[in-house]
């Protein structure tokens, strides 16, 4: 029972999946000893929360990510709740998000108690925070949630992306956004985005 309780560590922060596509992307260490993966998870939560950093971190190609406050101005510091990803992915962008795809950072939590630690960010698709322009901007509708989790469990750390509810946003006022956004929506429900999280949770967790 106790083993069951410690994999099921974080799942609750998971939302349903109710409606288009998943991904999911995990990734696991073990170290020697606890207190070694409490000094390495520290290292751990700081590539997790410098979101700037993502697209080195990754070991393949990736979008790019970049961090912004919610007036949608760039900032160089660790993301915290409210703040949005400018992402950039490879090809055409979208007319209402000015060439990239916005989500915004709904929570960003954190839990830690006698042998666990868990790190918690969820970000859905938002307009583009640097117009007036109410249409979501990103190539999945509003009802999409990307998870991100980092945790430690005893001497094990373990690295998470779990995407839920995707679906290709063409509802949009722009036909060209619309016509896009289906196609790059598509790729990724056949699995094109993949690689890129399971390459970033890799990267969170690398002992190189």
């Amino acid at each position: 029972m106790e083993n069951r309780e410690q994999e099921n560590f974080g799942t609750e922060k998971i939302p349903q999946q109710r409606v288009g596509s998943q991904t999911n992307a995990e990734e696991t260490i073990e170290l020697s000893s606890e207190q070694e993966a409490i000094d390495f998870f520290r290292v751990v939560k700081n590539r997790f929360l410098n979101v700037n950093e993502w697209y080195k971190i990754a070991e393949l190609p990736m979008s790019a990510f970049k961090l912004t406050d919610y007036s949608g101005q760039e900032v160089n510091r660790p993301v915290i709740e409210g703040d949005y990803f400018r992402i950039d992915i490879p090809g055409p962008g979208t007319q209402t998000g000015e060439g990239y795809d916005w989500v915004k950072v709904e929570e960003l939590s954190e839990e830690k108690s006698e042998n666990k630690e868990l790190i918690t960010l969820k970000a859905r698709p938002a307009p583009n925070p640097q117009n007036n322009d109410e249409n979501t901007a990103h190539f999945f509708t509003d009802e999409a949630v990307s998870t991100f989790q980092v945790k430690r469990i005893g001497n094990k750390i373990f690295a998470e992306e779990h995407g839920r509810n995707e679906v290709a946003n063409t509802d949009t006022r722009h036909g060209l956004d619309n016509m896009r956004n289906a196609i790059v929506g598509w790729a990724a429900k056949i699995g094109v985005s993949y690689p890129q999280w399971k390459s970033l949770v890799k990267g969170w967790i690398s002992r190189d």
